[in-house]
């Protein structure tokens, strides 16, 4: 059952550079221009240039504290990082909580800072909110498959097929026919099942490239009134803007991502918005340049 509407319509803005979900393996791919130590915390560095340049927030702001250490970032239980990333979302879920906000703009940070506040609004609107996931790939990952990185288990995590000891953390389940994953193009086999025996919906950059009928004929048929849209940087088609971790082709045009997110806007009122998985590899160099110069 939803919890009763606040009175007092707060807006919160969740900062939490959380990093140690992204999955050194495919930082180490995607990243390799970097010594690893900085690749892994690019998403850190990502959540802070966002709060730079968005227009300041009037509203509360609370920053997740995140350790930049390597200690604990060894894989527990088929998670990459699980003892640190569970204390992170406990944190993110204090502070969000202690708030009681009506809505909630997250900035990332990768994938899995959407689970906390997702969660958190699943558990106050109860049925009447769904969760439109923009990304190039599904998330759908668990603690049982080949890649351990566990932002790749944030929508898993959120419809409750995840690990058991992180989602009994959760406020909140979000049902996953209420869920539609936009923009996808990008998955492994092996998990890419889990799509159609979870019950998610699906829609190609195809789909949606001329209007976003099919997504908001599927957003009505679940009689939701509300909705949280997660969005993953690397959805933009990387031959227009390669702002992830690794360039996807074939992706959504920024045209079309400002018209889908606007037509879900028009017809539903939107409760949580995340911006997530953004690498600033300009920052990213700048820093190393300076990093050796007198008095930095």
């Amino acid at each position: 059952m939803a919890a009763s509407k606040s009175s007092i319509g707060s807006h919160l803005r969740v900062v939490w550079p959380q990093w140690q979900g992204g999955g050194v393996d495919a930082i180490k791919i995607y990243a390799s221009e970097f010594p690893l130590e900085v690749a892994r915390r690019g998403y850190a560095l990502g959540a802070s240039v966002l709060q730079a340049v968005l227009p300041p927030h009037d509203g509360p702001t609370v920053v997740v504290p995140v350790t930049m250490s390597d200690e604990g970032t060894q894989t527990h239980d088929g998670i990459e990082a699980k003892p640190i990333l569970v204390d992170q979302l406990a944190r993110a879920l204090k502070l969000i909580t202690e708030q009681q906000p009506d809505q909630i703009t997250t900035l990332g940070g990768e994938c899995s800072v959407s689970v906390a506040p997702f969660s958190y609004l699943a558990n106050r609107y109860g049925d009447d909110v769904a969760v439109v996931w923009i990304d190039a790939h599904p998330d759908v990952g668990t603690s049982g498959s080949e890649y351990d990185g566990y932002h790749a288990m944030a929508v898993s995590t959120l419809v409750g097929k995840g690990d058991p000891e992180i989602t009994g953390l959760l406020p909140g389940i979000i049902d996953a026919e209420r869920v539609a994953l936009v923009g996808l193009h990008s998955w492994t086999e092996h998990d890419y099942p889990h799509i159609a025996e979870w019950g998610l919906h699906s829609f190609s950059p195809k789909e949606l490239s001329e209007n976003s009928t099919a997504l908001l004929e599927w957003l009505q048929s679940t009689n939701c009134g509300k909705v949280a849209i997660h969005f993953d940087v690397d959805s933009i088609d990387g031959d227009e803007h390669m702002l992830g971790l690794g360039s996807e082709p074939h992706g959504l045009s920024a045209t079309d991502l400002r018209r889908i997110i606007q037509d879900v806007a028009d017809a539903v009122e939107v409760v949580g918005f995340t911006v997530a998985e953004f690498i600033p590899r300009q920052a990213m160099h700048m820093r190393a340049i300076l990093s050796e110069m007198p008095l930095i």
